[in-house]
């Protein structure tokens, strides 16, 4: 068992996420718009979508709004970094073209990934600043891409931008969701022809490859496309494909085959190796994102992923902050079957590569388990407090797709 803080035994048992949205308190007015979904069983959609409800509810936004009006930290930190990034500004033209490529020959998949960090950028500083030509900026964006889009292509790295950029905008229309100057009916239709079928066929068929053979990214940003495309369409069947394969799935996405091993460490804090740990840390990094949108976008929905299998995911979160941090860690040899004859490999060792790299993923996981729960989240406090803070977005992490594996700004939209 982890180590307790003197709060975490009022939250031991399994608390509903509506059960917490009605005792947070707080600001009252955000908190009743994100409360009323219904509460759902645990693989079935809610019987009443709440929107907002992606990486995103009401109360964030009503808190960040009040929060930076008011000039106080760290949300006026991170308010700072928002507008300081080039894709925030409202000047920024879309590049919409029909075509997308990622892997092989013609790569264009840049043009996508830097327009989904304007239009949330621009969607964010609407919805907090109220400032109009940001939410046109926005909505322009959304649009272009919306009427525009086709195809996304290229080799086996396409499943990697239909999955990725797929809940990227998404949760980018989701902001603008009721803005007069936005086709949601566009958007939702391109999102359910375009990015829909990648993410499906990836999820089902895993490129005719052994099932072992993607890493837990492949499956997680695939899982979060039909995740987000499921809320924004208000499509039940696609919100309970991803939540079912959250549980139980076949790939390396799903929580017990993404965290194969759990350990305590001599401190009592519990920990779950993470499947890319014997990889690297850039990409362990990155499944904290992938899998950290999963969980809030379902919170938001009405489910707690964050908790399921015991607090699975917290302890591979723990795990990798600990160590990214510098600290040791145990390792359990990890075997798997790769390409189309599931060859055996191994990795005896955990991977130092890229370790210590920041990305904004932090906040967010340490809101959700310090804040919301109260839990002692050593290791991700740590790593979010003395590495990250305050998180900026697409754009401050290197100019590389990487960057902008997470949309960012988690002080501003999670600090509580």
């Amino acid at each position: 068992m982890s180590r307790t803080s003197p709060h975490q035994h009022l939250h031991e048992s399994e608390l509903s996420r509506r059960g917490l949205l009605k005792a947070a308190g707080g600001l009252a007015a955000g908190l009743a718009v994100a409360g009323t979904a219904a509460v759902s069983t645990a693989d079935a959609a809610p019987a009443t979508w709440t929107h907002p409800g992606m990486l995103h509810n009401a109360g964030d936004i009503n808190r960040a709004k009040v929060r930076v009006a008011a000039g106080t930290d760290p949300w006026l930190s991170g308010w700072n970094r928002l507008t300081a990034n080039s894709h925030s500004q409202s000047t920024w033209t879309n590049r919409a073209t029909a075509t997308v490529i990622r892997g092989g020959t013609g790569e264009n998949y840049g043009l996508l990934y830097n327009d989904i960090a304007a239009a949330y950028q621009n969607a964010l500083r609407w919805q907090v600043g109220g400032t109009e030509a940001n939410a046109v900026c926005a909505a322009n964006i959304l649009n272009a891409w919306s009427r525009t889009l086709t195809t996304v292509t290229g080799n086996a790295d396409r499943f990697l931008a239909a999955g990725i950029y797929g809940w990227q905008f998404a949760n980018a229309c989701e902001l603008m969701r009721g803005y007069s100057g936005f086709d949601l009916a566009a958007a939702q239709e391109m999102m359910a022809n375009v990015f829909y079928p990648l993410n499906n066929q990836f999820l089902t068929g895993h490129n005719d490859a052994c099932i072992t053979n993607y890493w837990a990214n492949w499956d997680l940003c695939n899982m979060a496309s039909v995740l987000a495309i499921g809320i924004l369409n208000e499509d039940a069947a696609k919100y309970d494909q991803a939540v079912t394969y959250f549980k139980s799935g076949a790939g390396n996405g799903s929580i017990t085959h993404a965290v194969p091993y759990l350990y305590t460490d001599s401190d009592g804090y519990a920990l779950g190796q993470w499947q890319e740990s014997g990889r690297d840390q850039g990409h362990t990094v990155m499944g904290m994102g992938q899998m950290g949108a999963i969980c809030e976008m379902a919170w938001n929905q009405g489910d707690d992923l964050y908790s399921y299998d015991s607090r699975r995911f917290m302890k591979a979160a723990q795990y990798v902050a600990k160590y990214n941090l510098g600290n040791d860690v145990p390792y359990t040899t990890y075997t798997w079957g790769s390409g189309q004859n599931c060859a055996q490999q191994s990795q005896t060792v955990i991977s130092s590569g890229s370790r210590g790299q920041v990305r904004p993923v932090w906040a967010q996981l340490h809101f959700h388990y310090n804040r919301r729960l109260y839990l002692d989240d050593k290791y991700i406090s740590q790593m979010y407090y003395n590495l990250v803070a305050p998180e900026g977005g697409g754009g401050d992490y290197g100019t590389t797709s990487g960057g902008f594996d997470q949309l960012g700004f988690g002080t501003l939209m999670y600090a509580k």
